[in-house]
């Protein structure tokens, strides 16, 4: 983003969870400090989201003993809710303080801290650091958006998913890091809730079991936040979140499993995966605090007259996958219209009719350039040859709801919204699509295009099967799934750049990376160019 660094006077606004006093930090009589001894309870470093014209999230969580395994010390922790200091500075050398308080480590959220900082100047950096006692954290980077309406030239950001601690390194998060990006949107599949069985493994699983309990999420999250790398990109940039599947389990559907579990008895583990979600994203409390198995991420941001990007939830809402039976089909699996006619139900739903409609409300209302959805699952059609020939269609991503899809991009048609670009993850591979209001017609128009980042570290699936039903696919512009990496894009008035960046082995803590491939998608014209 374009910025503007015109120092204002100091701040007192703060936000949901701090306190309205904000003390000197090194002479509050009231403020309780702990002696850390060695210990860092600042081990799983720091986290900026959200980002508004007057603010953002920061995030950090108290975890002196990150991994400790007894249920009843989250991290080391015990006892009452423990009041953390944070500092908000226009210069990253903390010369320029603007803004201070406290706020709560919340013993019932595994003393996390989120904290909604408002009261900032919009389209600009901000650097934001916390302490405890005798001890003090890493500093971050955050962003203010500019302005609502205000005319913005740049945007900058990466987009991840799926990264998979036991399949290798996270170089691919350092380099994006390296790039300095205004924001960065994680796209689902941050952990990874299963411990690798079948295939061998560069690094192994926090407590070497299937993350299925708050405690056992718990430190897998912890595990994650470990990360050398991924430490780094959130101290360098804001962040947007959406899940996917494995932050619970592999391809469930709101309440439905892939092991057919009791609806209610999985509701209770979606729980506690979505309470530990929380307590490690830099997430608003007031909108995302969890309600028992129910945790609101879906939502919309605004950057100046450029870029609106609206981020969905493709789990908590949908429908129950087509044809849903054991003993083999509680996962993703393919099937055609004729087998399966539960496929062209329109009823079904990919996101839920509510957030549809809260989609189209959103679009409606948008005044921007471009509009961007950050979402989890492959969108453009994909059509695979059964062995009978038969056209088949996977059905766990929008295949699976091939009526929830045309009510999107019918929608998106016959609005005639500004510049659609769909951000997706999940498939652990590259691709590039467009997106027509048909795709069983060759002539149908093309009304947005789709950029597919491959995985972080997760593997693959086999190559020459997605190869061979290219042919099948001609919207499917580009594709490569050996590949680890992410994607750069920079938004402008005039093109959507956006850049496929490839790490050399993501077995290697020290990958380089290059760009494999590189599109656009001019102003007004929907549709991929090399």
């Amino acid at each position: 983003m374009t910025a503007t660094f015109k120092l204002s006077r100091r701040r007192l606004l703060i936000g949901a969870g701090a306190t309205l006093a904000a003390p000197a930090l090194s002479g509050c009589s009231v403020f309780r400090r702990l002696g850390w001894g060695k210990s860092d309870p600042f081990s799983l470093g720091v986290a900026a989201g959200d980002p508004s014209p007057n603010g953002f999230v920061i995030w950090t969580r108290l975890a002196p003993d990150p991994l400790h395994r007894d249920p009843a010390a989250p991290g080391g922790m015990t006892g009452p809710s423990v009041p953390v200091a944070y500092e908000i500075a226009a210069d990253e050398g903390f010369q320029h303080i603007v803004q201070q308080g406290t706020a709560s480590a919340e013993a019932d959220y595994a003393y996390s801290v989120h904290v909604e900082v408002v009261g900032l100047e919009s389209n600009r950096p901000y650097w934001y650091r916390f302490h405890q006692g005798d001890a003090l954290s890493r500093v971050g980077r955050a962003m203010t958006a500019p302005a609502i309406g205000a005319r913005l030239d740049r945007l900058t950001f990466g987009f991840a998913s799926c990264a998979n601690y036991e399949n290798g390194y996270f170089s691919a998060y350092r380099h994006m890091a390296e790039e300095s990006p205004d924001l960065v949107i994680f796209l689902g599949d941050y952990i990874y809730e299963y411990a690798e069985k079948k295939y061998p493994t560069v690094r192994t699983h926090s407590d070497g079991v299937e993350a299925n309990t708050l405690p056992l999420y718990r430190n897998r999250y912890a595990q994650y936040r470990l990360d050398p790398d991924l430490q780094l990109l959130h101290a360098r940039a804001p962040a947007l979140m959406t899940w996917d599947d494995h932050e619970v389990q592999n391809d469930y559907a709101d309440q439905w499993s892939q092991t057919f579990d009791d609806p209610q008895e999985f509701l209770k583990r979606r729980a506690a995966a979505y309470r530990a979600y929380y307590e490690h994203m830099p997430v608003r409390p007031s909108l995302s605090r969890p309600d028992g198995p129910n945790m609101r991420l879906y939502s919309s941001y605004a950057f100046g007259d450029l870029a609106q990007i609206s981020m969905l939830d493709g789990r908590q809402y949908r429908s129950r996958e087509a044809c849903y039976a054991k003993p083999d089909k509680g996962h993703g699996h393919l099937e055609t219209r004729k087998s399966c006619p539960e496929l062209l139900d329109a009823q079904r739903s990919m996101i839920g009719l509510q957030q549809e409609q809260w989609l189209f409300a959103d679009f409606a209302a948008s005044k921007s350039r471009w509009n961007i959805i950050g979402q989890d699952v492959f969108m453009a059609q994909q059509m695979e040859r059964m062995p009978d020939g038969e056209a088949g269609f996977w059905t766990d991503d929008w295949n699976g709801y091939p009526a929830s899809r045309k009510r999107l991009l019918q929608h998106m048609h016959d609005t005639r919204l500004s510049n659609p670009v769909v951000l997706t993850g999940d498939i652990h591979s590259f691709f590039a699509n467009d997106l027509k209001l048909d795709f069983d017609k060759a002539k149908s128009p093309v009304v947005a295009t789709e950029f597919v980042g491959t995985s972080i570290s997760a593997r693959p699936g086999p190559y020459d099967v997605f190869a061979k039903a290219l042919k099948d696919n001609p919207h499917i512009k580009f594709f490569d799934n050996r590949q680890r990496g992410y994607v750069s894009v920079e938004v402008t008035p005039k093109a959507a750049h956006a850049r496929y960046q490839a790490i050399s082995d993501e077995k290697d803590p020290k990958a380089t990376v290059l760009t494999l491939k590189a599109f656009a998608v001019e102003n007004g014209k929907p549709g991929v160019q090399a």
